[in-house]
């Protein structure tokens, strides 16, 4: 799964990296952002794919009343994307969610009591990199803003993110550069699924000492 990200862009990144203009508010980010505040980040959309936008992490289906549905689609599985009620209209709807890299937790005991923080990333210099996401368009019914909310889609995990997420075998959809733009066009999902697909990740053992690892 994925609930914790880097996502402290600048409009130059963005621009450098994605070859995008970030249309929206000043956005700074954070190092250590928790999916479960909800937070907005920048997004590009398929409809769109020339300018970055704040998006709200939580797809919220058109026919959800209020915020709650939220807490449970910051991820959305690949694998049953048109299955899923609060999913399956956005299955065509595709963005990029634009992040320096995601957290995991290592579990080192059956209880789960001792555990490694780690920090993964796209294995391409230190670049900022996308995730794969899809996305909804969602009015509010009381205020009647209109909010753009998007959810995560995870994979199961290839090898080397299975030695670090070793309790539930996910991973995020990590897009190296030349996937991105197939992520957005209407490519079958099934593309995407590892072992279809397997991105090549580097990883920093945060509790343990600051080495890069790319391969266990």
């Amino acid at each position: 799964m994925c609930y914790y990200v880097s996502n402290q862009l600048t409009r130059k990144e963005m621009k450098d990296t994605f070859g995008v203009t970030f249309e929206g508010p000043d956005f700074q980010g954070s190092e250590f952002t928790n999916g479960f505040s909800f937070p907005k980040t920048p997004v590009i959309l398929d409809e769109n794919p020339d300018v970055a936008v704040l998006g709200a992490w939580g797809l919220l289906p058109w026919w959800a009343k209020d915020r709650g549905p939220q807490k449970n689609t910051l991820n959305a599985r690949i694998e049953t994307l048109a299955e899923k009620a609060s999913f399956k209209d956005s299955v065509s709807k595709r963005c990029l969610v634009l992040v320096h890299g995601f957290y995991e937790w290592k579990q080192l005991d059956a209880k789960g009591k001792k555990k490694e923080k780690y920090f993964i990333r796209l294995n391409n210099g230190e670049k900022p990199f996308a995730l794969g996401g899809i996305y909804n368009f969602w009015t509010d019914p009381k205020t009647n803003e209109l909010l753009t909310s998007f959810s995560i889609v995870t994979s199961g995990a290839n090898e080397f993110m299975s030695e670090i997420h070793n309790t539930k075998d996910r991973m995020p959809l990590v897009l190296a550069k030349s996937a991105e733009e197939a992520w957005l066009s209407e490519r079958s999902v099934d593309d995407f699924v590892f072992p279809n697909y397997d991105p090549d990740l580097v990883a920093i053992n945060l509790d343990a000492s600051s080495t890069q690892l790319s391969l266990f």
